[in-house]
């Protein structure tokens, strides 16, 4: 994906669809619920593209490399999750908000973070053997974030059985697939042919979260400003704590760059279908796109700036 037309223009792409989709569910709201009926499997085929290139065999090869092992872990799943902690605190009581902000932070990024190590100069082989450790860890710890911050397991308690059924599914049938896929023997021509595939399909999820939900804008204008505040802290704090693991950990600079990149960029492609199936998810799909819309963003200005000062 790196390199591709579409890959270039990303935050034109979507911030394109998202206008398209709130304004064809603003002005014709008949259209909103074709919405919501197509993003489930619009997401599945998303997540199905975006786990493809996650290199599962290289999972093995972790251990190798402890020091900057402990530094992925340490920083995405100790130290993030106290920073998301405290960002919650700057949000009013709003639980569709908080929620939204909760999930897209607590998760690191599997597929834009490749992208942009790339292009900031870090360490290839490194970030392929983090992506399917960060994969496997956050589907395991993010229950458990979710019941110590919002005590999640009492909403979860209130799902429909076709609804949690649906949202585990459109995560694990995709994940269990692209597995599949990598094993064939034409697994690897499939993802050299589809690699800019994931930034369309997000354009088109973009586009219909913005449909589905048109009807929410209005109460989510009123917390554009402060978002954007909490999303653009995040970075600064990513970016600091990969300066303070880099240097506690004594990692080389392409090494230190590959974490930096690691802890700023987020996974909004896992967290979405959870959002979309808990009753109080009020805001929350709409908080996970603007936040994706805000990274691609700070991105710009972690690829100039990370190697610099790493």
């Amino acid at each position: 994906m790196v390199g591709s037309v579409w890959e270039r223009y990303q935050l034109p792409l979507y911030l394109g669809a998202a206008l398209l989709g709130a304004g064809g569910g603003f002005w014709l709201p008949g259209l909103a619920p074709w919405g919501e009926v197509l993003l489930w499997p619009a997401l599945g085929v998303l997540l199905f593209f975006t786990f493809l290139p996650v290199p599962f065999r290289a999972l093995r090869q972790a251990f190798r490399d402890r020091a900057f092992f402990l530094a992925g872990v340490v920083g995405n799943f100790l130290l993030v999750p106290l920073a998301v902690l405290g960002l919650l605190q700057l949000l009013p009581q709003e639980p569709g908000l908080r929620l939204g902000v909760a999930l897209v932070l607590l998760v690191p990024c599997t597929d834009w973070f490749l992208a942009f190590s790339y292009l900031g100069r870090g360490d290839m082989a490194r970030a392929l053997v983090l992506t399917p450790l960060n994969l496997l860890l956050q589907l395991a710890l993010l229950p458990l974030y979710l019941f110590l911050f919002f005590e999640e397991a009492r909403w979860v308690s209130r799902l429909e059985p076709h609804t949690l059924l649906g949202a585990v599914l459109v995560v694990f049938l995709p994940l269990f697939l692209a597995f599949w896929v990598q094993a064939r023997p034409w697994g690897k021509a499939v993802v050299a042919r589809t690699s800019s595939w994931p930034v369309l399909l997000l354009a088109l999820v973009v586009f219909l979260v913005a449909l589905g939900h048109a009807g929410l804008l209005v109460g989510f204008w009123g917390h554009l400003f402060l978002l954007l505040g909490v999303f653009s802290l995040y970075l600064f704090l990513a970016l600091g704590l990969s300066l303070f693991l880099a240097r506690f950990f004594r990692l080389p600079s392409k090494a230190g760059r590959t974490l930096a990149f690691s802890l700023g960029t987020r996974n909004s492609f896992l967290v979405l279908p959870l959002s979309l199936a808990l009753p109080e998810a009020g805001l929350a799909p709409l908080v996970i796109v603007f936040q994706s819309l805000v990274e691609l963003l700070g991105m710009a200005f972690f690829v100039r700036l990370v190697p610099r000062l790493l």
